[in-house]
Formats: C-alpha cells, sequence, structure tokens
C-alpha cells in the first residue's frame, strides 16, 4: 500500500513554507551535552510563527484549498496551538477562521488566536467530543474543516521541522519528539526515516497521557480518560486513526515524562538555554534531562511550541 505521507509530500511542504514558514535555530549547549551524555541538538519551534511548530501543517493544508473555499472560510479545533496556526493561516490566504478551543485553554492562547482575527467558540473538553461539534459547525457554514493531525497534508508540514533538523545537523542517531495526537511525530519519523534509514525515533508523552504507548503496545489504538497534565497541549485521549498508521511502523519508542520532570525541563531551558517552552514543547527535553531516554552519539530534540504567558511560566516553575 502507498503510504499516506512520504518524503516528497514533505519536501513539497517545504517548498510551500519556503518564505512564509521560519527555518527555526537549532541551538546546542555544552552543559546540556554533559548532562545527557551526548550532543544534543535542538530544534526550536518554540520560535516558530504562532510560537509552535503547527504553523507549518496548517499553513501547508490551508494553501491547497480552492479560492471558492477560501472564500467561504476555514474551521478547525484545537487546544490552542493549531488554533492559532489555522487563525495566522486563515489570514495570511485572505480567508477567515473560526475555530473550536477547550474552555480551559490558557487565556493567553485564546487572546493570540482572537488576534489573528478568528472567531472563537468554546465547549468543555472533559464533556464534550470536539471532532463532532467541528464537523458539525464547519458544515452547518460551509467550511474547510483542517484537523489538527488527522491530515496528509498537516502531517506534512509537521515533518518540514525535522527534515530541517537533520539538514541542519550532519547526522544523527536519535530523534526526539513530543507526542499528543501524533501529527508531528508522524511526519518527523516519515522525514527522518527516509533522509537517514538507521536512525532511532522516540516520541515522549506526558504519563497521565499515556495513550499512544499503550496503543503501540497493544498494536491498535487505546483510549484512556482525558488526561489532567500540565502540558495541555499533548492531553490527547486515543492517537489519530491515519497518524497512528504511520507511528506504528516507524516509531521505534516512547518514553513517559511527569509533569515535575517537565517542570524542570522548562527552568533549565530558561536558565541555561534562555529559551521560553510550554509545558507541552518541553517533554522531550524533560526525557533526555531525567534520563528517560538512554542515548548517546548525536541526538536532536524537538521543542515543539512555546505559548505560554509570563504569569502562567511563573505559577509552572514555582509549584515545581
Amino acid at each position: 500500500m502507498t503510504a499516506p505521507v512520504t518524503i516528497d509530500d514533505i519536501r513539497d511542504a517545504a517548498a510551500r513554507l519556503a518564505g512564509v514558514a521560519h527555518r527555526t535555530p537549532v541551538v546546542r549547549s555544552r552543559t546540556l551535552d554533559d548532562l545527557v551524555g551526548a550532543e544534543v541538538f535542538i530544534k526550536c519551534e518554540n520560535l516558530q510563527r504562532v510560537g509552535a511548530f503547527k504553523f507549518r501543517g496548517a499553513y501547508n493544508a490551508a494553501s491547497r484549498l480552492s479560492p471558492e473555499q477560501l472564500a467561504k472560510g476555514i474551521a478547525a479545533y484545537s487546544s490552542g496551538n493549531h488554533a492559532q496556526a489555522v487563525a495566522l493561516a486563515a489570514r495570511e490566504l485572505g480567508s477567515s477562521a473560526l475555530i473550536l478551543i477547550p474552555e480551559d485553554t490558557p487565556q493567553s492562547k485564546k487572546d493570540a488566536t482572537a488576534g489573528y482575527g478568528a472567531e472563537i467558540v468554546t465547549y468543555d473538553r472533559y464533556t464534550g467530543d470536539r471532532v463532532a461539534i467541528g464537523e458539525a459547525l464547519a458544515a452547518e457554514r460551509g467550511l474547510a474543516l483542517i484537523p489538527p493531525y488527522e491530515h496528509p497534508h498537516v502531517i506534512a508540514g509537521q515533518g518540514t521541522a525535522a527534515l530541517e533538523l537533520l539538514e541542519d545537523t550532519d547526522s544523527l542517531d536519535t530523534l526526539v519528539v513530543p507526542v499528543g495526537g501524533g501529527g508531528l511525530i508522524a511526519g518527523s519519523s516519515t522525514a527522518a526515516k527516509a533522509v537517514r534509514p538507521g536512525i532511532r525515533v522516540v516520541g515522549v508523552e506526558p504519563a497521565a497521557g499515556d495513550d499512544t504507548k499503550r496503543s503501540l503496545e497493544a498494536g491498535e489504538r487505546v483510549s484512556i480518560p482525558v488526561p489532567r497534565t500540565i502540558a495541555d497541549g499533548q492531553a490527547a485521549e486515543i492517537p489519530g486513526e491515519l497518524t497512528f498508521s504511520i507511528n506504528r511502523k516507524l516509531v521505534d519508542d516512547i518514553a513517559l515524562v511527569t509533569d515535575d520532570q517537565v517542570r524542570d525541563a522548562m527552568r533549565f531551558a530558561f536558565e541555561r538555554l534562555k529559551l521560553v517552552i510550554e509545558p507541552s514543547g518541553a517533554t522531550g527535553l524533560a526525557a533526555l534531562l531525567s534520563g528517560r531516554i538512554p542515548v548517546s552519539g548525536r541526538v536532536g530534540v524537538i521543542i515543539s511550541g512555546g505559548n505560554v504567558s509570563p504569569e502562567r511560566f511563573a505559577e509552572l516553575l514555582a509549584a515545581g
């Protein structure tokens, strides 16, 4: 069977994103290398437009809509970063956006989404089905729905972050990627295994939200209760069907980190790397710092986002 997303799709997405998305920097730290016992290369998607890798997939998907569909508008559902990404992509393409967001999404993410011109509708993530609500809203208004990860163009766009990291480093032995719905790691593993077939790809989830780890171990998608974790961008109940079909073939392992380990990683990044990282963006770094992933040689880690308000950032570190 033909793969749902290929390296050619990711390279095509990279061409579309050239001059639109940032080619984010790769940061090094000798202190980090010494602590981890390997050479670590940090891909800073917290410095991407909208403050997260999500802009890559959102723009790649939205840019392929017809002029007629762009005139009608775009819909999305998201815990925050995809919301901002679709809102900005729609604005860049002269379209409009309606975004379904959980009521408990950090206010900073809601404000940023509205700031890009999107209309916001909220729901209770613990009782509502965002897919059903989002699909109903899109159908009612005739909008094109761009989901946060269950879409080949979204996955291909996300894979451009790993492609850039691999292009900007001589070689990597291991790639570490945060996992929520699975879109980032699906695109990343597709790019990584195509460019460097022997590379080891390890995903990282919050310990309270280990749906992908359980699913890979079971060989089928496993649903869990809505996770309660500070890593709100990774509070997934079940892996995506499309993303899981990719990840079960290409992802080598999943590591789990606690909220306290995430806080420690956020503090390390702020103090030593001078980077502000949101909890979901810090899980890969947390896994390395806590020894949850045994590594050697050259290791790449994707920092997926940095959307956290100063108040929330200070509150999280004070609680650790």
